[in-house]
C-alpha cells in the first residue's frame, strides 16, 4: 500500500475526500468513469450561477444580465486556456460529449460524407460513439471499418495504419477507454490519419480528467469531453475544433441565439460557435464547468493522473492474487480496473460490493461490442477519481474475497 503514497503527490495532500459531499459516510465510491462526485466550491459556484448572480446570457441589456454574459464568456475562455486552443472561438458548448459527437456526425458527417466514403471506429468505443457514425453512414451510403485490439487491450495502431486508404474520411476513437482504460497515442494516429485525408474525433471523456490537454500537440480535428466526468455538472460538455472548421459546418439545430438575420424567405447563421449553440444555453452548468476545471488544475493533471495510475496498478496487483478473477486491459492503465470473476455475473458483485459499502460499476459499461471481442456479457470495473486512496482498495479486496467466499 505505501507503493500508491510513493507515487502519488495527491495522496500525500490534505483532506481531499472531505472537499466532497458525496463521499460523507464513509462511502467508496469506485464509479467515477461513470460521473465524478461534486466537490463544494463546484456546488457553491452554481448556486450563487442560480441565485443571487442570475440572469439570462447574451440577451439582456441590464446590469445582471450583462455581468452573467461575461461570467458565461469567462467559462468558454477558460475552457480553451484547459485545452491550449487558439482562442475561445474553438469552444462549442453542448448537453454533453454525446452530443457532441451526434453534432460532429450529422452537422460534419452529412456535408462531407458521401456514398462510399469509409469511417474507422476501434472495438473498445463506447455506444455514444458508434451509433451517430451508423446513423449517418446508413444516411449517406459509407462504410464503417472496425479497427481490433492487441491482446492488451489498446487500439492495434498497426493495423490501423496498414488499412487506412484516402477513402477513409474519419477516424473516430476514444482517448482513454472507459472500460480498459488503455490510453491511445493520439499524436501517432493524427498523423496517420492526415497523411490520407482523413479527420480525427478524440472522444476524451475519461481522458480529459486526468491528463493534460494541448489540441495542437494532439493534432486532432475534433475533441469532446462531458462535463460531468471533470467533476462538474451534468448536462453540460465541450467541442472543440478548430473556428474555419466549425464555420464552414451548416447548423445543427435551429432556433434563438444561433441566428444572423431570420425572414421568412430567409435564414443567415451566426458564426461559430454560436450557430451551434441554439436557445438559452445551460447557464449554471456552465459556471459550474469552470469551477470544476480551476480544481482540476489546482491540483494538475500530471498529477492526477500518478495518483489515479497507481491506485489502478496496486488494485491489479491485489485482485490477480485472487485465483477466480480475469483482468482485463492493460497493465498500465487509466485509473480503471475492469475485471470478471468465475460463475459469478457482474451484477452479483456489485451488489455484494454496495452491502460493503463499495460503488462500483457492473453491466457493459454502453461497450456492447468490446464485451462481445472479450467474451463475457458484462465485466465489474472499479475507477478512481481524485478523492480515492488506499483505504478504497483495501475495501475493493475485502468486499470481493467476501464475493468469492459467498460463491465458493
Amino acid at each position: 500500500m505505501n507503493a500508491v503514497n510513493a507515487l502519488s503527490p495527491i495522496a500525500q495532500t490534505e483532506n481531499i475526500r472531505g472537499q466532497f459531499p458525496g463521499l460523507a459516510n464513509n462511502w467508496h465510491y469506485l464509479d467515477t468513469a461513470a460521473t465524478a462526485q461534486k466537490p463544494q466550491v463546484v456546488l457553491d459556484a452554481m448556486m450563487r450561477a442560480g441565485g443571487v448572480d442570475y440572469a439570462t446570457v447574451h440577451r439582456g441589456v441590464y446590469a445582471r444580465s450583462a455581468n452573467m454574459t461575461v461570467a458565461f464568456e469567462a467559462a468558454r475562455a477558460r475552457v480553451a486556456r484547459f485545452m491550449c486552443a487558439a482562442s475561445a472561438d474553438e469552444i462549442v458548448f453542448v448537453r454533453g460529449a454525446t452530443e457532441g459527437i451526434n453534432l460532429i456526425a450529422h452537422s460534419w458527417g452529412t456535408a462531407n460524407l458521401k456514398a462510399g466514403d469509409r469511417i474507422i471506429l476501434s472495438q473498445l468505443e463506447h455506444h455514444s460513439n458508434i451509433v451517430p457514425w451508423q446513423m449517418v453512414a446508413e444516411k449517406v451510403g459509407a462504410h464503417i471499418d472496425v479497427c481490433p485490439l492487441t491482446d492488451d487491450g489498446q487500439i492495434d495502431l498497426d493495423w490501423l495504419e496498414a488499412h487506412l486508404t484516402p477513402a477513409h474520411k474519419m477516424i473516430a476513437l476514444a482517448h482513454v477507454s472507459n472500460v480498459l482504460g488503455s490510453v491511445l497515442d493520439a499524436k501517432r494516429v493524427a498523423n496517420a490519419a492526415h497523411m490520407v485525408g482523413a479527420k480525427l474525433l478524440l472522444d476524451g471523456c475519461q481522458a480529459s480528467p486526468r491528463m493534460r490537454l494541448d489540441m495542437a500537440e494532439l493534432g486532432c480535428d475534433f475533441y469532446v469531453m462531458s462535463g460531468h466526468k471533470l467533476y462538474g455538472p451534468t448536462g453540460v460538455g465541450v467541442l472543440w475544433a478548430k473556428a474555419e472548421t466549425l464555420n464552414a459546418m451548416p447548423p445543427y439545430q435551429g432556433g434563438g441565439a444561433m441566428i444572423d438575420r431570420v425572414t421568412f424567405e430567409n435564414t443567415t447563421y451566426a458564426p461559430a460557435p454560436s450557430r451551434f449553440e441554439a436557445g438559452t444555453p445551460m447557464i449554471i452548468e456552465v459556471i459550474g464547468l469552470h469551477a470544476a476545471i480551476d480544481f482540476i488544475d489546482s491540483f494538475g493533471p500530471e498529477a492526477i493522473f500518478a495518483h489515479e495510475s497507481a491506485l489502478a496498478a496496486h488494485t491489479r496487483h491485489a485482485l490477480r492474487a485472487i485465483n477466480a478473477i480475469t483482468l482485463y486491459g492493460p497493465e498500465q492503465s487509466a485509473g480503471i480496473v475492469s475485471f470478471s470473476m468465475n460463475g459469478v455475473h457482474p451484477h452479483d458483485i456489485g451488489t455484494i460490493l454496495d452491502e460493503e459499502n463499495v460503488a462500483i460499476r457492473a453491466g457493459h459499461h454502453c461497450a456492447q461490442p468490446l464485451m462481445d471481442h472479450l467474451g463475457v456479457p458484462a465485466t465489474a470495473r472499479a475507477s478512481f477519481g481524485i478523492y480515492n486512496d488506499e483505504d478504497d482498495v483495501l475495501a475493493l479486496v475485502r468486499g470481493i474475497e467476501r464475493v468469492k467466499r459467498i460463491f465458493g
